[in-house]
């Protein structure tokens, strides 16, 4: 007797063709992410409304500082990084005038260790999937837990790090072909000739050698360092008012030495520039090891306002070329 099969073989087809279609659809994807594709992924309608709103509450925060040296002042000379533990006490440290008031319009999270290492960074979900995404880090020293989870978290970022003190990243995990080290120092000037022991570097001339024109996420620690070499980033993109040729700035600040005046021009300049603030966090390590003495050291970190980057514009489609928010 002859099977249903034998009888009715359009069962037979259509059995077949249901079971490759749930196979396909269950293999994961092995094609590399599309223009199009990352761009729905990291679309958000909403986020020029976002932006806006926390450029009018950090406007303010502008206006309270202000306010805030007249009372203690009455002018930036006047006013102590750390006041002195004595009458009058004026209520605040220098970092009472620098509060991250810009709220992130994405989620704020943690990448890297808690303690020394992590920082603390805007929207890196938007980074998971770009295919162009570039990360620049400066001074690890052989702490590379940030490194190590950038890579881990995204598919396509290429982390580039440079640290003149050590020869390598000091990891396995970043064993892997989107990672770069360089023996290399971040500065205002360029030193990388024969006589110079230490090889020396300005952003700008690591950029043409790297054929990079913009990076996603900048980290810069560099022992003080950070105010000449911050300095001779910004000034030609205050000058042109051309955006930053990047989208967050993750930096330790050393505020050894410095007077609250030459700190506040420092600082006015990042916000000229189109940096804003939205996390900081004292390190409290040092602190600990150094007790008795000021809390001269802080983690902040930035997002540039400026331009069209991915964590204020939504990338465009290839059938479109528009985007939500860029400019």
């Amino acid at each position: 007797m002859p099977s249903s099969w034998n009888r009715h073989p359009r069962y037979l087809l259509l059995i077949a063709l249901v079971i490759s279609a749930t196979v396909y659809l269950l293999l994961p994807s092995q094609s590399s992410t599309t223009s199009d594709s990352f761009a729905s992924l990291v679309r958000d309608t909403r986020l020029p409304a976002r932006l806006q709103r926390a450029e009018r509450v950090y406007q303010k925060v502008i206006s309270d500082r202000k306010d805030m040296i007249r009372k203690y002042g009455p002018t930036s000379r006047h006013i102590h990084m750390f006041p002195p533990d004595k009458d009058p006490w004026p209520a605040y440290t220098t970092w009472s005038f620098f509060p991250p008031a810009f709220d992130c319009p994405h989620e704020v999270e943690r990448i890297g260790a808690l303690g020394d290492g992590g920082k603390w960074t805007c929207g890196v979900s938007r980074l998971e999937n770009k295919p162009d995404c570039i990360v620049y880090t400066f001074g690890m020293y052989y702490e590379t837990s940030f490194e190590e989870e950038m890579l881990e978290r995204t598919q396509h970022c290429q982390v580039w790090g440079y640290d003149y003190r050590s020869n390598s990243f000091g990891s396995s995990k970043l064993n892997n072909y989107r990672a770069h080290f360089f023996p290399y120092g971040l500065a205002h000037v360029d030193a990388h000739g024969p006589h110079d022991e230490q090889k020396l570097y300005t952003l700008k001339t690591l950029m043409e050698m790297n054929k990079h024109t913009h990076i996603d996420i900048l980290k810069i620690d560099v022992e003080g360092w950070e105010f000449e070499v911050l300095a001779q980033i910004l000034q030609p993109y205050i000058t042109s008012e051309e955006p930053l040729p990047f989208g967050q700035l993750l930096i330790e600040i050393h505020t050894w030495e410095k007077k609250f005046e030459e700190f506040l021009s420092w600082w006015e300049a990042l916000e000229v520039a189109g940096l804003r603030p939205f996390m900081t966090e004292v390190n409290l390590v040092y602190q600990n090891y150094n007790r008795g003495k000021s809390t001269d050291l802080a983690e902040y970190s930035f997002i540039n306002i400026k331009g069209n980057n991915i964590f204020i514009s939504d990338p465009p489609t290839a059938s479109t070329g528009t985007t939500n928010g860029g400019e």
